[in-house]
């Protein structure tokens, strides 16, 4: 029977990665890599039994995404972020999949997008569409910048069943997902030497609230659209600070 890896890679995600490990515990292995935490993150992954490696917490987060692709010893890989989570209808889908004699070498994976506890079903928050599980070997990262996703060689399927994130569980969370995400975005437009002009996220935050219904999922969708925006405008301005301008 094929077996199922999972990767997972983290910077101080205590929090969230005990809720992300106990929904993978079924898997065959289990690789964690702790990106120079100060927290307990690497006892709580040890705790779940995870092997656990410690890296340099990267500016291009896809290296050490690679590195955990690269320790894992499953026919098959799933690949997660700390604050996502694989309910049991996917993982008995994917264990169904790893088994099966198509000829797929991956698969995209819907993922339903909570914020402060609600799932956000519109406003180009679902299905959105992750590339998350493949052959070990069919899939790696180039890791020439932070904003690339998986090549992969083969067919790639979709699964019927979702898993879930959870980018933003309190205001605290959000200001920190987004502090986070603005530094990383500010760094990669000062290493091209381009950046995308101002008007682009508020273009954004009109095709996502009004013509995507972003408006129907509440205050929580609005949160969601102003805070794409707002990562958009301080990586701007976090960009014209490091270039001196």
């Amino acid at each position: 029977m094929a077996k199922i890896s999972v990767s997972v890679i983290g910077h101080n995600e205590e929090r969230s990665l005990v809720r992300c490990l106990e929904s993978v515990k079924w898997a065959d292995d289990l690789v964690y890599v702790d990106c120079g935490s100060s927290d307990l993150s690497v006892e709580v992954a040890s705790h779940h039994k995870a092997r656990v490696f410690r890296r340099e917490n990267d500016f291009n987060i896809n290296v050490n995404k690679q590195f955990g692709l690269e320790q894992c010893s499953g026919d098959w890989i799933l690949y997660l972020d700390p604050d996502e989570e694989v309910p049991p209808g996917l993982a008995a889908e994917l264990k169904t999949r790893a088994a099966g004699k198509d000829d797929f070498s991956a698969f995209y994976i819907p993922r339903r997008n909570f914020y402060f506890g609600r799932w956000l079903k519109r406003g180009g928050k679902y299905p959105d569409l992750q590339l998350r599980f493949f052959k070990k070997g069919a899939a790696a990262f180039p890791c020439k910048n932070i904003h690339e996703k998986l090549e992969v060689k083969g067919r790639i399927g979709e699964t019927e069943n979702a898993f879930d994130h959870y980018p933003c569980k309190d205001v605290d969370d959000l200001l920190g997902k987004m502090g986070s995400y603005s530094m990383r975005k500010s760094l990669e437009y000062k290493r091209s030497g381009s950046m995308p002009g101002l008007l682009k996220p508020f273009r954004r935050f009109v095709a996502n609230y009004i013509l995507k219904a972003g408006f129907l999922d509440g205050w929580e969708g609005l949160t969601a659209a102003l805070a794409d925006v707002m990562n958009e405008c301080l990586a701007w301005l976090k960009y014209k600070e490091k270039s001196g301008l």
